[in-house]
Parts: structure tokens; C-alpha cells; sequence
């Protein structure tokens, strides 16, 4: 602010140099070649200060902090960059100021996890739901939505919604929104769910019918693997 940026003190001026006459290039002489070199005395500005202000050392420039808003553009990632124009470094002695660059970091989110454009979350489901299928609501974005359960739902079944991810920040269409029931084993049950379920469970057994084809298929396995130990 005192020198204007012009790093010399108040009512004086930067001098032409007289190494290299104010060029800013000196010519150096190697065996039989003549190359041109930045002037070690100006450092290539052509100007020298004699008197340099007190306040920026004859830099032109004092650090300075301020605080600045950055509008952030939907569908960043982490990595990304957002450029702020002439927010840089000032320049030495009047130069034109350089541009900062704001890198991004997402955090983690409670619910969602990002794969690119697309979402990924886990949902709750009771075993009841899981068995007779229903319906229940998610979020997204853009707010909620109903995702259909049918019947005989397995535990990890991925249900993908088309559209409801991430838009990406380079353009195109948005991603998916991919979710992941996990049937959820009931806790906390009173002496009269356990009889129930214990009837239940008789009631499975008697059953000729396969009700859990997983464990059949893994029983099944168990039993294979023995049976050519044992040949």
C-alpha cells in the first residue's frame, strides 16, 4: 500500500538496471556459443531499486489474510479442483495477482457412500418384511421415494434406482442410487415371540418344503465335501 507495489520507497522510482540496460537479458559468452540469460542483478525486470520500500522490503507485496466464499457446483469429488481467479499470490512489484485453486474434500456420509456418479446405501428390513414383501421408504437427494420388498427377499439383495445418484460435475446424466437390505434378526423378544417362533420354526421343519435354500444348498456342500474326504 505505501509503494503502490512498486517496492521503492514513497517519492522515489525503480532505476533502469545498468547490467543489462534495462533488457532484462544479459548475453553470456560459452567457448565459441553466445547465449542470452535472465539478469542476475534484476532478475529479468529490467528495473533495479536503489531505495526499497520499508514496509515490503522492495518486494512489492505484504501477506495478507483474508476469508473468502467459493460456491461449490453440484456433483464434486474428492480430488476436485475450483479455481478462484485472481484470488493468488500477488505479483512482484505490480505484477498481475495469480489464481488459487481450492482442492475438495468430501466427507463421509452418515447414510450414503459415493462410487463415482453412483450412491450405495444399506436399508433395514424385518425378517417379516424380508418373507411377505411390503414397502418402504428411502432417501435420496432429491427426497424420498418408495422401494417395493418382494416377497422371499434375501438378506444383501441389491435394489438399484435408477437416476436417483450423483449428477456428475462434467455433465451428463446422474448416477444410480444402489440399495442393500440387510434383514435384521429381532432382539429385545418377549417369552410369548420366542413360543411363537419356536412354533414357527417346528412348523418350517415339518414342512416338505425347502423355506431356506442357502443353508440347504450350504448343508448339502458340507455334506459332499465329507463324503469325498471320507472315499
Amino acid at each position: 500500500e505505501d509503494c503502490s507495489g512498486s517496492g521503492a520507497t514513497p517519492g522515489t522510482s525503480p532505476e533502469s538496471c545498468a547490467t543489462c540496460n534495462g533488457q532484462g537479458q544479459v548475453r553470456v559468452q560459452q567457448g565459441f556459443f553466445s547465449i542470452q540469460q535472465t539478469c542476475p542483478r534484476c532478475r529479468g525486470t529490467g528495473k533495479v531499486i536503489s531505495d526499497p520500500c520499508k514496509t515490503c522490503r522492495g518486494e512489492g507485496r505484504v501477506h495478507e489474510y483474508k476469508t473468502l466464499s467459493v460456491k461449490v457446483p453440484p456433483g464434486v469429488d474428492n480430488g476436485d479442483r475450483i479455481r478462484l481467479t485472481g484470488e493468488g499470490e500477488s505479483g512482484e512489484r505490480g505484477g498481475p495477482p495469480g489464481d488459487l485453486y481450492v482442492e475438495v474434500n468430501v466427507c463421509e456420509h452418515p447414510i450414503f457412500i459415493r462410487d463415482g456418479a453412483n450412491l450405495f446405501c444399506e436399508v433395514p428390513i424385518s425378517f417379516v418384511t424380508a418373507s411377505l414383501g411390503g414397502e418402504l421408504e428411502v432417501p435420496t437427494l432429491n427426497g424420498r421415494v418408495n422401494l417395493k420388498i418382494p416377497t422371499e427377499t434375501q438378506t444383501e439383495k441389491l435394489f438399484r434406482l435408477r437416476g436417483k445418484g450423483v449428477k456428475p460435475v462434467r455433465g451428463g446424466g446422474p448416477g444410480d442410487l444402489i440399495c442393500k437390505v440387510v434383514v435384521e434378526t429381532p432382539v429385545n423378544l418377549t417369552a410369548k415371540q420366542k413360543d411363537m417362533l419356536r412354533g414357527f420354526d417346528s412348523s418350517i421343519r415339518e414342512s416338505k418344503r425347502t423355506h431356506d435354500p442357502r443353508a440347504s444348498t450350504w448343508l448339502d456342500s458340507v455334506k459332499t465335501f465329507f463324503e469325498n474326504l471320507t472315499s
